[in-house]
């Protein structure tokens, strides 16, 4: 019998064989960054988001995080949230996942990428993160840049 941690293992590292290579040709496109919002799903605080971070600028990310805007299915902003996305070294992808306390997925319709109050590096220019951004979901939510 299948542990059912090793299940769960499997299936998500099987997810992310599938869509990092895609993330990492559109980085390497783009030569900036690239956010796709991957999964959204109910967790045990309220809504937990997966994204793949992709870093195709010539310098490593030492922090960067991200101002949200979460609109609900009438298309009224629900919440805005501030998400670290911490570091990304250049030419890596990385998946991060964050749980919002109190948000129902099913009444989340789509996300903006509103501001990079963070975006540090050696020799990063502070409007970096934000400059060719390319985002994108493989959710029912919609992620604009």
């Amino acid at each position: 019998m299948t542990h059912p941690f090793r299940l769960a293992f499997s299936a998500v590292f099987a997810l992310v064989s599938v869509t990092a290579p895609a993330i990492a040709q559109e980085v390497a496109a783009s030569g900036g960054l690239a956010i796709e919002l991957n999964e959204v799903a109910p967790s045990e605080k309220g809504c937990k988001l997966t994204f793949v971070a992709g870093n195709a600028l010539p310098q490593s990310l030492a922090k960067v995080s991200f101002e949200f805007v979460l609109f609900d299915q009438q298309g009224l902003v629900e919440r805005m949230a501030v998400l670290d996305f911490r570091d990304l070294p250049a030419g890596k992808t990385k998946v991060r996942q964050f749980d919002l306390p109190g948000t129902k997925c099913e009444s989340v319709k789509s996300l903006l990428i509103n501001d990079a109050p963070a975006c540090v590096g050696e020799g990063v220019d502070k409007n970096a993160c934000m400059t060719g951004l390319k985002t994108g979901s493989r959710s029912a939510v919609e992620l604009k840049g």
